[in-house]
């Protein structure tokens, strides 16, 4: 006794028209590597110009910050210290952080957050305009 298998192709949904792809037979949409791909690499565009871009920006403007740093720039420290640039080195800067006592600290350029205010931003106009009373 042969037995005889026959393998039959599962039929498609009532009123889906012979001849095109169905729910279960291949060749419906992209398939393997593909279609993989092309999902991976559309994330890693949108991190780029959410996350990477803007982290890269931040950083270059921190440098050039830390390049122009010059004696009597207000700072402030990564540890909260602020200070006032007294002397500029290579790699570090002495900071005054009290002139009535004379208190000065070296820190690396490194350890700089960020500037508080720049020392030629004392003789500058201010941007707020006061409004004068009429009469």
């Amino acid at each position: 006794m042969d037995m005889l298998f026959v393998l039959q192709e599962p039929a498609a949904p009532a009123g889906a028209p012979a001849g095109q792809p169905g729910q279960g037979q291949p060749g419906g949409g992209m398939g393997g590597l593909g279609g993989m791909l092309v999902p991976l690499v559309l994330m890693f565009v949108v991190m780029y110009f959410l996350m990477l871009r803007p982290q890269r920006k931040q950083q270059k403007e921190r440098e050039v910050m830390i390049a122009n740093l010059k004696k009597n720039d207000h700072v402030v420290t990564h540890a909260g210290i602020y200070g006032i640039v007294k002397q500029v080195q290579d790699a570090d800067l002495i900071l005054a952080i009290d002139e009535s006592k004379d208190v000065r600290i070296k820190v690396a350029k490194t350890a700089i957050a960020g500037l508080v205010k720049a020392s030629g931003a004392e003789g500058a106009p201010k941007a707020e305009v006061e409004e004068k009373p009429k009469g």
